[in-house]
Parts: structure tokens; sequence; C-alpha cells
């Protein structure tokens, strides 16, 4: 009998060891983030906005299409919850297929046509959603049948695709989930990604399970966990012990030559950059004259910011669209630094003396440190900026009541023109508006070329619209653009992403059913 009984406890050895290995030389299936955020912002993909929610919610939601995971570009859009798609000859009616035997997290049942019929209703619910006015075009969506999905719009929209893309607004909700939890769907977020939300610690971490009924196959890792570290040096530390697996990096180039010197590590600057720009007020004294804003302009040394934030993860601004765009300006008549001009504007509009304009700023660190150069650089010309720090959550809440006259504000979108200027610089985005999205400078100089643009069907003039709106935006000064950050994300080498990283609209690298380790 004692015999048996040690056999049977070498057996149990055996197996729980993976026969006979060594446990620590087992595959490892469970992967560690950290994110340079103190917490969660809103884990509704409808209503979350900033990059650490984006990230996140990637691997939980999918959309009718998706840009192939390691790309950023619309050159990659392929199926997603939608297998295939029609459209007609003018782009006002699109017909979705939706792919069969997809299953809502948690057991809430088939993804069906109704399912997306209702996500796009609800993200275009300025009740509901951030992203509403994407959807300003939308004139009825219905469900045909359990897997037809029909939407019509009033006009063509450039780059329709991305707005039901698993970008933003773009992402699929399961209706029966999102109705019974109502506005606690974002505490239990239920998509249909191959991760499913499993807990939430504030100011700690994110847990998410293997979907194993996902469509695309169960995913090899068997949970993630997204720890909100923001403290630069303390994710680092937490890194190189072996705490996480991946890690968002300090955004400046010297994160990247310390981090690349690091054993078994691999480190990417990605696409797309987000254009880091300052948004003036152009109702708000003193930047309601134009020589004012000029001379902020005037006062900002671009190629200086580059130089402080690293040529290898950062590039200067083109336009007040991001570069590489459809219909980006490449050569927009953006102010050249001049010191001497900007203190002259000044005089003239009645500040000999200089003048003092105010900001509320993150405390995210990588945009903080841009802010501080940028008010280091103002004070060589007599503009004093005053900032005000906040926590990231409670800065998005505060610009979006026009509390603050400049808005430093870092994005990128999908890249095409009209998603950028229609966002940013359309007077129907005004904040405070009920078609709000996020412009903060109240400008309308270009509402006519942003609209015409849009429903323009040839697609040189389309251009040539969105040419002359970057022109007029750049000549009032509505907005500053700046500088482009690249997304920068390291990992250990033994962690396989399953594709390679090139980008993602997301901007965090996508953990798919595929990501494993190797070791």
């Amino acid at each position: 009998m004692k015999k048996h009984l040690i056999l049977g406890l070498a057996v149990a050895a055996g197996l729980a060891t993976g026969f006979g290995l060594d446990p620590a030389h087992a595959q490892k299936k469970s992967l560690v983030i950290g994110m340079g955020s103190a917490d969660a912002g809103k884990l509704d993909p409808h209503l979350a906005s900033t990059t650490p929610d984006k990230g996140l919610l990637n691997y939980i939601f999918n959309g009718l299409v998706r840009v192939k995971p390691g790309q950023a570009s619309p050159d990659f859009i392929e199926p997603d919850l939608a297998e295939s798609w029609t459209t007609n000859a003018n782009g006002t009616e699109w017909t979705f297929k939706i792919r069969s035997g997809v299953q809502c997290h948690h057991g809430y049942g088939p993804f069906s046509a109704e399912d997306a019929a209702y996500s796009i209703k609800r993200a275009s619910n300025k009740a509901t959603s951030s992203y509403s006015g994407d959807f300003a075009a939308l004139e009825k969506v219905e469900a045909v049948d359990a897997s037809t999905l029909k939407i019509t719009l009033k006009n063509p929209v450039a780059g329709f695709l991305g707005y039901v893309a698993n970008i933003n607004g773009g992402n699929m909700v399961c209706k029966k989930a999102a109705e019974e939890m109502g506005e606690n769907f974002g505490k239990k977020p239920i998509g249909t990604g191959p991760f499913q939300f499993a807990e939430y610690q504030p100011q700690q971490f994110v847990k998410l399970t293997a979907n194993k009924q996902y469509f695309r196959g169960a995913p090899v890792l068997e949970d993630i966990t997204y720890r909100y570290i923001p403290a630069d040096s303390s994710r680092d530390l937490a890194f190189q012990s072996g705490e996480l697996d991946m890690i968002y990096g300090k955004q400046d180039q010297t994160w990247v030559d310390r981090t690349s010197k690091l054993p078994g590590v691999k480190v990417k600057a990605m696409e797309p950059g987000e254009l880091s720009a300052l948004y003036l007020n152009i109702t708000s004294k003193p930047l309601d004259d134009i020589r004012v804003r000029q001379a902020i302009a005037h006062a900002i040394d671009r190629k200086a910011i580059v130089q402080f934030k690293g040529a290898g993860s950062s590039r200067e601004a083109v336009s007040v669209v991001p570069s590489g765009y459809l219909g980006t300006d490449e050569k927009s008549p953006l102010y050249a630094y001049d010191v001497n001009k900007a203190k002259a504007l000044l005089a003239e509009a009645g500040y000999p003396n200089g003048v003092t304009v105010k900001t509320i700023h993150t405390t995210l660190t990588g945009m903080q440190t841009f802010i501080e150069a940028v008010q280091a650089q103002l004070k060589k010309a007599n503009i004093n900026l005053e900032i005000e720090l906040v926590e990231h959550a409670t800065f998005h809440a505060q610009i979006r009541k026009g509390l603050s006259p400049i808005v430093h504000y870092q994005a990128a979108r999908f890249p095409v023109a009209d998603v950028y200027l229609t966002q940013f610089y359309d007077s129907a985005s005004n904040i405070g508006t009920p078609t709000a999205i996020t412009n903060f400078t109240f400008c309308n100089v270009a509402d006519t070329e942003i609209r015409a643009a849009r429903v323009e069907m040839d697609a040189a003039k389309q251009k040539a619209l969105w040419k002359t709106a970057q022109e007029k935006l750049v000549t009032n000064v509505c907005g500053i653009p700046v500088y482009e950050q690249l997304q920068l994300w390291a990992w250990k080498d033994n962690l396989d992403l399953g594709y390679e990283l090139n980008g993602s609209l997301n901007l965090s690298p996508p953990v798919t059913e595929k990501t494993k380790f190797t070791k």
C-alpha cells in the first residue's frame, strides 16, 4: 500500500510539473502589463478617451472591422465581427454580414446584428458616448435579420470604415449586458474579444481572463493583469525585477536608450505618432487677440522640443493634422520660431511688458515634461504660462468644461484628415455644446471646407478642401501643433506577440489569442 501511495505521489508530482519538468521552466500563461497611469479612467469603450483605457479595452472588444494587429493604417482593414460588407456607389448605404457563432462574455449569449445596431445607436448618442459626433451623418441603423446589419448615412463619410473599426465608438458591446447594467456597464464591461473582464481594484489593477469561446480560438494566455503604476521609475524597477512582462515607457529618448540596453528586452517606438498640440480658446482674453496667439506660436521652438524628447521617439509636427494621414498638408505654413517677432507682436497687442496665460494640465509624465519645456520657451518671449497640475482623469473632465484657456492635448485618431479636423476644429464639436467632441478652440474659420470635404466624392477636390482648411486654422492660430510622440513600449523577449508590431491605433501593443510566452 505504501508502494502504491509513493507511486501515486510521483505521478501527481509529474503532472504538476509538466511530466517531470521543473515548474520554473513550464510555459508562463499570465501576462502582467505596467501602465503609466494612477488608475483606470472609464472602462466603457464608448466613453473611454484616454491612452491607458484604450489599450486595455482593445483586449476586450471587437469592431465590425479591425485594423490588422500590429498595423496602424486603413490599408490593413480586415473583417472582425462582420465577415463581409458591401456599399452602394456613393457610400451612403453599408450592409454588413455579421459573423455567426460569436459569443458575448460571461454567458450573455450570441452576438447578432441586433447587438451591432444597438452598439452604433449607443455610440451615436451623446448621453452614452464620447464619440457621438463621429456619427453625425448617421440616418438609420437597422438589423435586417440576425446576421445582416444595414447602416444608412445622410451623406458619404470619408474613411467610414474607421468609425466602425475596433477603436473608440466602433467598439461593439452586447445589448443585453449594456441594458441590464446601465451606468454600471463601465464597472464590468462585456464584449466579445479574446479576454474578458474579471476584476478591478482601484488604483491597483484590472484583471482579465481568457475568453475560451473566442471566435478566432481560445487564447494561449490564461489571464492579463493590467497594473497602474504612474511613476516611471517604479514601473521600470518592477519591469527589471521581473514583476512586469510589458510596460508603457517614459515617453522620451533617454528611456529608449536606457531600456534598449537591458538584456532580454525588446523596445519599440511604434506608430501612430500622437500629435501634441496647444489648443487656444480664441474667445478667452488675452487669446481673443490674434497677435497674442501669433506671439505664442512664434515663441515655440519645435526643433528644440523634438531634440528634448528625442529624435528616435518623436518628430516635428507638420500641420494641425498629424503627418501621414490621408489629406494631411505635409507643408502647412506653420509659424517659424522667432522670439523677437513674438515680443513685437505682444507689444503691438498692448503687452510690452509681457502677458500671462493659464493652462490646466495632466500629471501624466510624458505630457507634463512637454508643457514644462513649453513654459520655459514662452518665458523667453515674456509670456508667463501658469500651469495647474491635476490627475489625468480630472484633467479630461476640467478641459471639457472650458476651464483651461490653453489645452495641451496629445492624440492620434483614425488616419483620415476629416476625423481630426472634425473633432478638434469644426465648431459643431465645440465643448459645452450638444454635439461637443474636442474643439477647445471655439474656432469656426474652416467649417465650410471641413464640411464640404466630408461629402466630396472627388478625391482631388476633397484633398484641396482639407488643405485650405488646414491653412486657415494655422493662419488664425486656432491650434499650435508642436510635435508627434511615437508610442514607446518594452516587453521581455520571451513574449511572442503573435504578429510583427509596427503600430496600433489603440496606442498599445494588441494582445491577441496568439500572444504567448515562448518559455
